[in-house]
């Protein structure tokens, strides 16, 4: 599926299926071919590390992107849109060792439970996009609206299974994410690798 990248600015590249397909490590939840997205600073940091960080959760309002507009990829149709989730602290350095050890438990909860506030488009017949982690209180579609491309959906936060703000984007061809069959995907007609730092006016 092409997409438009839904940001402006600076953002970091993470679990990209152009490095490794399934690219999260597992097909569970049509994750097949998803991608992330951290916002970074000039620098090419998403917060200062300090000592601290390394041993102690951070607020994610410390992080440079906490917040930042997460825009439609493509036009269609808004067939889920959930607000209302806890923007969680961060977890670097040895706290996110104990965050992988509760992994379990937010698999429990379902798809919706790891994706957090997240907004769902059908872009095309079969094909939806899902945009998740979303903050807190910033959602601003609802279901059965259609959105251009570039029309603003929330803002980017550290809700559901996310370790600090960033951007989940995935892609897969039917609403019960439980069975459904990730599809690929590429951004202005290319799939970056980790590590790239896509910047954008």
């Amino acid at each position: 599926m092409q997409l438009t990248y839904p940001f402006t600015g600076r953002w970091l590249v993470q679990n990209s299926p152009a490095d490794r397909v399934p690219s999260h490590r597992t097909h569970l939840f049509a994750t097949t071919y998803s991608i992330d997205f951290v916002p970074v600073d000039a620098r090419g940091r998403s917060a200062p590390l300090r000592l601290a960080s390394l041993l102690v959760p951070e607020p994610p309002q410390r992080f440079t992107g906490f917040g930042r507009p997460v825009l439609a990829p493509a036009p269609g149709t808004v067939l889920a849109a959930h607000d209302g989730e806890e923007d969680h602290d961060a977890q670097r350095g040895l706290p996110s060792v104990a965050y992988a050890v509760t992994q379990r438990r937010r698999l429990r909860g379902g798809w919706a439970g790891l994706a957090g506030n997240h907004v769902v488009i059908e872009v095309a017949p079969g094909v939806l996009v899902a945009l998740c982690h979303l903050r807190r209180g910033t959602v601003a579609v609802t279901p059965g609206q259609h959105v251009d491309v570039g029309a603003l959906l929330g803002g980017c936060g550290n809700s559901g299974n996310s370790t600090e703000p960033h951007l989940h984007v995935q892609a897969f061809d039917g609403m019960d994410v439980a069975t459904a069959t990730g599809l690929p995907v590429a951004f202005d007609g290319a799939l970056p690798r980790n590590g790239h730092i896509v910047e954008l006016p």
